[in-house]
């Protein structure tokens, strides 16, 4: 299985992988699941960064190197996902959020997120439960 993180997911599957739950940490230490992170993540963890908010310490290159070295993969964006975007509805208004569905469907990927309004747009977003 094709699994994309989205950015919660992501820092939390490095820095805190208890606030997940034991199936959800199954999954992603299941060596037949490919784990992929997004460079809209990545980008989304630089803009929080440089507003010097004290409630969120992480840097982006710490982040995106400790995906890889988790044996993550990095997906980038790409025109083809970014279009995406143009055909759909505004159920949310998070950029970032709509860039990873938008990438979710594109690459037939299963966005892994806590945001339950991300899954009105597609079976493919998958709600998981936080510990």
């Amino acid at each position: 299985m094709r699994l994309l993180l989205d950015t919660h997911i992501l820092l939390w599957s490095i820095y805190q992988p208890r606030r997940l739950t034991a199936a959800t940490r199954s999954l992603l230490t299941d060596p037949a699941n490919d784990i992929l992170f997004s460079a809209v993540s990545i980008a989304e963890v630089a803009i929080k960064s440089s507003l010097g908010r004290s409630d969120f310490p992480f840097q982006p290159g710490e982040v995106a190197e400790a995906a890889r070295m988790t044996g993550f993969a990095e997906l980038t964006l790409d025109s083809r996902q970014a279009m995406r975007l143009a055909d759909m509805p505004w159920h949310h208004r998070d950029p970032f959020d709509r860039l990873l569905v938008a990438q979710s469907i594109e690459e037939g990927l299963r966005l892994l997120t806590t945001d339950r309004r991300l899954a009105s747009y597609s079976d493919l977003v998958e709600e998981i439960a936080v510990s």
